[in-house]
């Protein structure tokens, strides 16, 4: 059942691992099949290095498994809930990434501080609110979800495809599950630079709106001028 999907969630997933995103089994990629309504997503636990396609798992939009004998992603809830509310998403990555997680568990957004920043992401990457206890005991995964989504109000997740989850780790996300990892990657740079800069200027202001919208609109939007023309 969806071979090519579960093949470009499984390359997805092994580019986490490439790029150092991840430590044993953390983290995790899953795809969406928009015509099927169906999600492709890692196995919980298994090990990158003995992963294959058929290990992946398929569920419907629900979590019902259809397709596949392990068990899903611990942060499966979280993918769906991503994926009912932002339509214009087909992958979403998880990981525990080193400084982006570091900005998590400071319950800090990242400000656009430079060009870097504003290739990706139009404005700060956000944190979420805090959870409930009552949230955490009995919808944990589910409501990282929801405050996820709560976090962007009526922006444009297509702007900012990451997201910092309070005490937790980053979140992020594309049009494909490649495009998520890509996304994911320069997340982690991106929050790198960030404290390496606030480290030197505590006070670093970052940059003019002038220059976020120069740089994000030339690799974005219908104006785009950066890279070739698809012929």
């Amino acid at each position: 059942m969806l071979k090519q999907l579960r093949e470009q969630v499984l390359e997805a997933n092994l580019e986490v691992v490439r790029r150092g995103l991840v430590l044993y089994t953390f983290g995790n990629v899953s795809g969406i099949s928009r015509e099927d309504n169906l999600v492709a997503i890692k196995p919980s636990g298994v090990p990158y290095d003995r992963m294959k396609a058929d290990d992946l798992v398929i569920t419907d939009l629900d979590g019902k498994i259809v397709w596949g004998e392990l068990r899903p992603s611990s942060d499966l809830d979280t993918h769906l809930h991503l994926y009912k509310s932002f339509s214009e998403i087909g992958g979403v990555v998880h990981t525990h990434s080193e400084h982006a997680t570091a900005w998590a568990q400071a319950c800090r957004p990242i400000p656009p501080l430079g060009t870097t920043h504003a290739d990706y992401f139009y404005g700060p990457v956000p944190i979420t609110r805090d959870l409930t206890p009552d949230e955490i005991k009995n919808n944990y995964v589910r409501a990282t979800g929801v405050a996820i989504t709560e976090a962007f109000g009526n922006r444009d997740p297509m702007e900012v495809p990451a997201a910092l989850v309070a005490g937790h780790g980053p979140f992020a996300w594309g049009r494909t599950p490649d495009d998520a990892v890509h996304n994911a990657v320069v997340l982690e740079a991106v929050a790198r630079m960030a404290m390496y800069t606030f480290s030197l200027r505590p006070d670093a202001q970052g940059v003019s709106q002038a220059l976020l919208d120069r740089h994000y609109f030339r690799k974005h939007g219908a104006s785009a001028t950066y890279g070739q023309a698809e012929k």
